[in-house]
């Protein structure tokens, strides 16, 4: 793995970017230190006593997703692939916030759960809970360790650390908040931190326009280094260099089936690292809203990460060099840093690293708050101490964000092994989230699905990805790109609902009393209605008129990028 430790490579920072820097983290943990004087309890902790406004919960959970999958995986993906990465957004985001915030929200905050997992405990019981339970919070400490590598990259290239110094050290900037002030703290941060990732963004982009030429120099620039492969990265359909499928049709049909549905549904509508945030806001309301408000800021968020990756695998010479096939000791995870590197000035430059910084310790603070909540509710609580206390549980929350930590330390050095991690991350998203909304849409819209079948579908959903993936890698199928995900993630989705059909017809389902509030069709109408009075008045709060309105600019831009 090539770390960009020789001299020439390094982000030559000055006193006043450091001072930027040292500013940025004494801010970072007094909002942690602020944050625990409301922490009494083991609700405050995980979700933040429920308390927050739908601005604060919508800017964090668009926040919470500018981790390394943001920053890393898809300015790498818009360097390698180019336009076709916008399907990630306007195809696979999008469509399913809106879904999330219009449909699932309103079973999630209507039933008080804390968790994903607990949801389905109510729905199907212990044996789909604690196979949620244990898979989520696998996937969380591995996606943790993501953003850590991502984290520690920047502190190696910044003072020319060690990898491992690098990693431990930033986890431990990261436990100190999270620990401190929970949730809330974590909120909060993602809050500032967005605002300082667009700071970063916003003039990298501009910057590197100028540089090139603008919009027509760069699609000259891309044309003149890859004759062959030009059309192909400057349209977004078929996308068929992003899919490694060589069938337009097919092509088309993954994006659309296998990213823009399975994998798209499955991770906004499941994840709990992002839906912990709209269960933290205030209302049902402002929980409906949380999802919608940030598919705004997503929906053009594309353009400030996608174009710098395009720009610097034209603009940086050893990543253009790369790109022809070259050893040049860089990778596609490294356009970001190379970009910084060679663009902006000093001062910028702190600005710059603060905002690399902050999406990585966003993206980790996201998962390991999310990964201590679903052990403690869901794992310790439920199987192993129950009944205690809930200081007892406040506490175990505590120890088990170091043990995230820890644990994410450790498959930091997992996701170096990838050139993409963006590769790395589509795998995982196959494995555990697609089997997982299989699950979730077949179990809340048909009631005679049984608790066995929650169980048993999520297991085979998940072994059938894993088998695509095992295939793929021994060049049985031989998809490029990132296809063998959007394949895998299909098969899981395929095949957790024809196990889980099987499996419904031949056992007894859950008495309908027992499902009112889990299942849309047992769903009082008014749970699902929007609240139009005191704070949640108006016409612009209304949840349909937000869904509406991001539609619509996401057609837009779809024909114009077409």
């Amino acid at each position: 793995m090539h770390l960009l430790a020789d001299a020439d490579l390094r982000l030559d920072a000055a006193p006043i970017d450091y001072v930027l820097l040292g500013v940025y983290f004494v801010v970072v943990l007094g909002i942690g230190a602020l944050a625990r004087r409301s922490v009494s309890s083991s609700l405050d902790f995980f979700l933040s006593g429920r308390s927050l406004p739908a601005w604060v919960t919508g800017l964090a959970f668009i926040s919470a997703n500018l981790g390394a999958v943001e920053i890393f995986g898809m300015t790498a993906n818009g360097a390698q692939y180019g336009i076709p990465t916008m399907h990630y957004y306007w195809i696979g985001a999008i469509p399913a916030m809106v879904f999330l915030g219009l449909v699932m929200m309103p079973f999630y905050y209507g039933s008080k759960v804390r968790s994903v997992p607990e949801f389905l405990l109510r729905r199907f019981g212990k044996f789909a809970h604690l196979v949620n339970g244990l898979s989520f919070a696998a996937a969380q400490v591995l996606i943790a360790g993501v953003n850590l590598f991502a984290l520690a990259t920047v502190v190696n290239l910044l003072l020319g650390w060690p990898l491992w110094l690098s990693v431990v050290v930033a986890a431990i900037i990261v436990l100190a908040y999270t620990s401190l002030g929970g949730l809330k703290a974590a909120v909060y941060n993602e809050v500032m931190q967005f605002f300082v990732i667009v700071a970063m963004l916003l003039p990298l982009t501009f910057v590197g326009l100028h540089k090139v030429g603008g919009w027509d120099g760069l699609v000259a620039k891309i044309t003149a280094a890859s004759p062959d492969t030009a059309s192909e990265q400057l349209n977004s359909w078929p996308g068929m260099n992003l899919t490694g499928i060589g069938n337009a049709t097919l092509s088309v049909l993954g994006i659309v089936f296998g990213l823009g549905f399975v994998l798209s549904f499955g991770y906004w509508t499941t994840n709990f690292a992002e839906v912990q945030r709209a269960m933290s806001a205030k209302s049902m309301s402002a929980a409906r809203r949380t999802p919608l408000i940030g598919a705004y800021p997503k929906t053009f968020i594309a353009l400030i990460i996608i174009i710098p990756g395009m720009i610097a695998a034209v603009l940086v010479p050893e990543l253009a060099a790369f790109k022809q096939g070259q050893d040049t000791g860089v990778t596609y995870n490294n356009a970001i840093l190379l970009l910084i590197r060679d663009l902006l000035p000093n001062g910028m430059l702190g600005i710059a690293i603060t905002g690399l910084l902050a999406a990585f310790m966003a993206g980790m603070a996201a998962n390991v708050s999310s990964f201590n909540t679903v052990f403690t509710y869901d794992l310790w609580q439920a199987y192993v101490r129950k009944d205690k206390p809930d200081a007892y549980y406040l506490k175990v929350g505590r120890v088990v964000t170091a043990l995230g930590c820890l644990v994410a330390i450790g498959t930091a050095f997992i996701a170096s092994n990838f050139t993409n991690i963006m590769d790395y991350l589509q795998t995982l998203f196959g494995f555990f989230n697609a089997p997982l909304f299989a699950t979730f849409l077949l179990g809340m819209f048909w009631k005679r699905m049984t608790p066995l079948a929650g169980g048993l579908g999520l297991i085979a959903g998940t072994a059938s990805a894993i088998t695509v993936d095992v295939l793929n890698r021994n060049d049985v199928l031989n998809l490029a790109g990132q296809g063998a995900s959007f394949v895998a993630a299909s098969a899981a989705f395929v095949v957790d609902i024809v196990v889980s059909v099987l499996v419904s017809l031949a056992t007894r389902p859950k008495p309908d009393s027992e499902l009112v509030g889990l299942v849309w069709s047992l769903t009082p109408r008014d749970q699902l209605r929007h609240d139009d009075t005191g704070e949640n008045a108006g016409w612009y709060r209304k949840p349909g008129v937000l869904a509406a309105g991001v539609l619509v600019v996401t057609v837009a831009l779809n024909i114009v990028f077409w």
